[in-house]
């Protein structure tokens, strides 16, 4: 087994906190970079998922990437910022 292969592979999907504040892993970060969307042009998760969820709209071809990564991001951000 590559034990190194392995940490990288994982550490792509850990979220890291980015220079806005906003927690993202750099797989999702590669997804937006692939749909020219910016992160660090938002402030908040909310904005991010408000954009994305604009972009899926006004799409006119289904967008799985995308489509996977703003649930993925809403949910996220349910469990961790939500009061409960």
């Amino acid at each position: 087994m590559d034990y190194d292969f392995i940490v990288k592979e994982a550490d792509k999907n850990l979220h890291k906190p980015r220079d806005n504040g906003m927690f993202l892993s750099d797989e999702e970060i590669s997804i937006l970079s692939k749909y020219d969307i910016n992160y660090l042009n938002y402030n908040s998760i909310n904005e991010l998922i408000f954009v994305i969820q604009d972009c899926l709209d006004n799409s006119y071809t289904e967008i799985e990437d995308l489509d996977y990564l703003q649930s993925k991001l809403a949910e996220f951000n349910y469990y961790n910022n939500t009061n409960k």
